[in-house]
């Protein structure tokens, strides 16, 4: 095979490599010192469009001062039994407590539940508190309202600003938690791969350094590009650079062992390394990077958020995999590598193993194993037709906090929508006829005046239907409908109407997003390969990998995980990933058989590449599931579901698609699948049977 073509600046030899690990280490501890702070995303608007009808309202009531507090409710029960006298007289005693903690000028209200078991008192909050400073005084009213109880009394506070805090404490810590429990699960993996009591170090404090400072270089981006972050975006994007780097590292120190079987001086080795992996590395890191560019389109402000600092941070992953890791490989000499040290000369295992065997196996029966295959795929795709999608304030969390339990309190006792109501903005001369209208629809328990000003009156309407619930929205339908006609230019908000706004900008995102996803990866592969049957191929069973991964999760969240519904924006950012970083794998695989087939039949040529790139790429996948999978390590349902769907979509991907089906397809189509490229034509891309000799084995293009 001939000599790779250059393709990176050479940044290893004997003093070039140390001065580069040197450098990289002063320029990261100065960011790292840098302390740089990122915009933060207001929890409460997380998933809503700015424009958006209910973000639109909720503007105009601040406007007009009708929204300048929100209440915090203290609910007390006792478990299903009638409250006592004593009860009553605890809560009453209790208002003036809890008035001491209400904003100044603002009364606190108790309210009964008809049926005698329940009773909350509201504490107005001012609607100003910054939600980092909402903890203080939510943890105060939690303190009063729990104090001196009779036996079996409880106290719960609920309402927008415990929800706020609740989410908020989801994530004290969970950046240390997420780092400490992603590096273990990569440490142990990466120790097991190559069975070296020190070589994993190296790629592990070359990713780790690169994590830490992707977070400085996304915190830096927030303030000049004006997007935010939030705990979700930082821990996926954590484990995205942890999962995509570590992989990165595994395709180049394969590579690097490789070659130090061919030449015997380590700085050449590497520098051949980098030549052949590099364009395959940048290529599925291009992908990941555009598909995640592609949500800076989205209308859900979290997915833009995710969007963004992923992609930044994959490209701060890829260059300290190209530009730092060889140098800080090339540092040691090939006792790195004990107790397997490779020696110029040495057997190149791979092309005998296991994965050489199933290479073999697959090519001689490639009908069998891509029905086999195929088959396998569409049972576990069949269940992703009855997924459900939407997930309300009270079914974020794995672990129920107290505004949660709390609130299925007041569902159960009191109207649904009492805590957080609707809020209708209409023309004051309109208020009558609306409130009128908006009282005959069905599904609404009451309507009261709640302010008004600059010619505008605020109504206030209480729901019978769970929140955000498909009840809800329909009756939030219902009242836009009757609002807009009775007066032209009204505006209903709220926390329903939010929430029935976030889910149609899911909707809309999706069916924007997912096309564009395909569309550059697409193009990706076909400026990679040439080929636009390879590509067409490609991206179909990435696409079939991602249904199947859906429909065998979901099986798993209603079976042993008892969720009710994916979060809004699961079904988006799981396909984004697993369509991204599934082709990565294909890329590594079909760039090698590119590679292989400038001098081989097509069918060998895929046996091979097979052989040589099984192990580190089943050595990724898993690796990069796990690490998926560690977002599990937080209470938040949207993170698990990501978290499950794509571990369990990579390791689909590593081990039968692109392992058996994806070989499978390539021996059936044998020189087609490169059509309408130059390996295509007959006897072209043999150079063994023809007499001529094909291009330099470090093309991946023609």
């Amino acid at each position: 095979m001939g000599e790779p073509v250059r393709s990176l600046p050479h940044l290893v030899g004997r003093r070039l490599s140390r001065v580069v690990v040197l450098i990289a280490v002063i320029l990261s501890g100065l960011l790292l010192g840098a302390g740089i702070e990122a915009q933060e995303a207001d929890n409460s608007t997380a998933n809503l469009p700015t424009d958006a009808e209910s973000a639109v309202a909720a503007r105009v009531q601040e406007r007009l001062g009708t929204a300048e507090f929100t209440p915090a409710i203290v609910v007390f029960d006792r478990g299903g039994d009638a409250l006592t006298d004593e009860d009553r007289d605890v809560v009453q005693r209790k208002l003036s407590e809890l008035q001491e903690l209400a904003a100044p000028g603002q009364q606190v209200f108790p309210v009964l539940a008809e049926d005698g078991q329940a009773a909350f008192v509201g504490v107005p909050i001012s609607a100003e508190t910054p939600e980092e400073e909402l903890a203080e005084p939510v943890a105060a009213l939690r303190d009063a309202a729990a104090e001196g109880l009779p036996e079996g009394l409880r106290a719960q506070v609920t309402g927008g600003p415990a929800f706020i805090v609740d989410l908020s404490q989801v994530f004290d810590g969970a950046d240390v938690r997420l780092l400490a429990v992603t590096a273990s699960v990569v440490a142990l993996l990466l120790l097991l791969t190559y069975r070296s009591p020190w070589l994993w170090l190296v790629p592990l404090s070359v990713v780790g350094v690169a994590d830490q400072v992707a977070v400085q270089v996304v915190a830096a981006a927030t303030q000049v590009f004006g997007f935010s972050t939030d705990g979700a975006s930082v821990g996926i994007t954590s484990v995205l650079v942890f999962g995509a780097g570590t992989n990165y590292a595994l395709l180049l120190i394969a590579r690097y062992r490789e070659e130090l079987r061919l030449v015997e001086d380590r700085y050449d080795a590497m520098r051949r390394a980098v030549d052949r992996a590099a364009p395959a590395i940048l290529a599925s890191s291009g992908t990941v990077v555009l598909a995640l560019l592609c949500l800076g389109l989205a209308d859900n402000p979290t997915s833009r958020n995710i969007g963004f600092g992923g992609a930044l941070g994959i490209a701060t992953a890829v260059g300290y995999a190209l530009l730092v890791l060889p140098a800080a490989m090339t540092c040691f000499g090939r006792g790195l590598f004990w107790p397997f040290v490779p020696r110029v000369g040495d057997a190149d295992p791979t092309r005998s193993g296991l994965w050489a065997r199933v290479g073999h196996a697959v090519t001689a029966r490639p009908v069998v194993v891509a029905v086999a295959g195929t088959l396998v795929i569409l049972v576990c795709a069949g269940p992703a037709l009855g997924v459900k999608v939407g997930l309300s304030e009270t079914e974020q969390f794995r672990a129920e906090p107290e505004a949660v339990t709390g609130q299925l309190v007041l569902a159960e006792h009191f109207p649904a929508g009492s805590s957080q109501p609707t809020t209708v903005i209409v023309a004051t001369e309109d208020r009558d006829r609306v409130e009128s209208g908006v009282a005959r629809v069905q599904g609404v328990q009451r309507v009261e005046s709640a302010g008004e000003g600059e010619g505008s009156a605020v109504l206030s309407v209480v729901l019978d239907a769970e929140p955000a619930s498909a009840d809800a929205f329909a009756v939030i339908e219902e009242i836009r409908a009757v609002a807009a006609q009775q007066s032209p230019g009204a505006l209903v908000g709220g926390p329903d109407a939010e929430a029935l706004d976030a889910s149609d900008a899911a909707a809309r995102d999706q069916l924007l997003i997912i096309p564009l996803i395909l569309v550059v990866v697409t193009l990706v592969l076909l400026v990679l390969l040439r080929s636009v049957v390879a590509a067409a191929i490609l991206v179909l069973t990435v696409v079939a990998t991602y249904g199947a991964s859906l429909g065998a999760s979901w099986v798993a969240f209603r079976t042993f995980f008892d969720f009710p519904a994916l979060d809004l924006s699961v079904p988006l950012l799981g396909f984004l990933f697993l369509v991204a970083l599934g082709v990565d794998y294909n890329i590594f695989l079909i760039t090698r058989a590119k590679e292989e087939a400038e001098e081989h039949e097509t069918k060998e040529a895929i046996a091979t590449a097979l052989a040589v790139t099984g192990g580190v790429i089943t050595s990724a996948g898993v690796l990069l599931a796990a690490v998926f999978t560690v977002l599990g390590v937080l209470p938040l349902i949207t993170l698990t579901q990501i978290g499950v769907i794509v571990g369990f979509g990579v390791l689909l991907d590593t081990l039968l698609v692109r392992s058996v089906l994806v070989p499978a397809l390539v021996t059936l189509l044998g020189r087609r699948f490169w059509w309408p490229g130059r390996l295509s034509h007959d006897g072209r891309h043999d150079g063994r049977h023809d007499g001529r000799q094909g291009s330099p084995a470090g093309h991946v293009a023609d």
